[in-house]
């Protein structure tokens, strides 16, 4: 996949997420965008922030997942799952299915990864 387009293809409501998330993004700071088969990657020294389908996986009707790591766990009933994959990173995922759920709560938890990436 080179490109978000080719990543979301069959998946209008997914790409339109993804660029929400994407402007999102970019209203924080500078970031380097990197598109893979499994996810698209958004870095500043390193990955902080993640979009992907879980589609693509298991049976799920949810156009797209928000993941982004931080140096400690968030408590919210809207993570779909937090992770600890390595001693210093916490994975928080975001089922999201409306632009309405990249609301100020999830801009300060993306500002707050971003910040960290450095």
């Amino acid at each position: 996949m080179d490109t978000p387009e080719q990543f979301f293809m069959g998946s209008p409501d997914g790409l339109a997420l993804y660029e929400a998330v994407a402007d999102a993004i970019s209203a924080i700071g500078p970031v380097e965008v990197r598109v893979t088969k499994s996810q698209i990657a958004f870095r500043r020294g390193k990955g902080f922030a993640y979009v992907w389908r879980p589609g693509q996986y298991v049976d799920n009707d949810v156009p797209m997942v928000l993941s982004f790591g931080l140096p400690q766990e968030l408590h919210s009933p809207r993570f779909k799952e937090v992770a600890h994959p390595a001693p210093k990173v916490w994975m928080h995922h975001l089922e999201i299915r409306d632009r309405k759920q990249l609301d100020a709560e999830v801009r300060g938890w993306l500002e707050a990864a971003y910040e960290n990436a450095r």
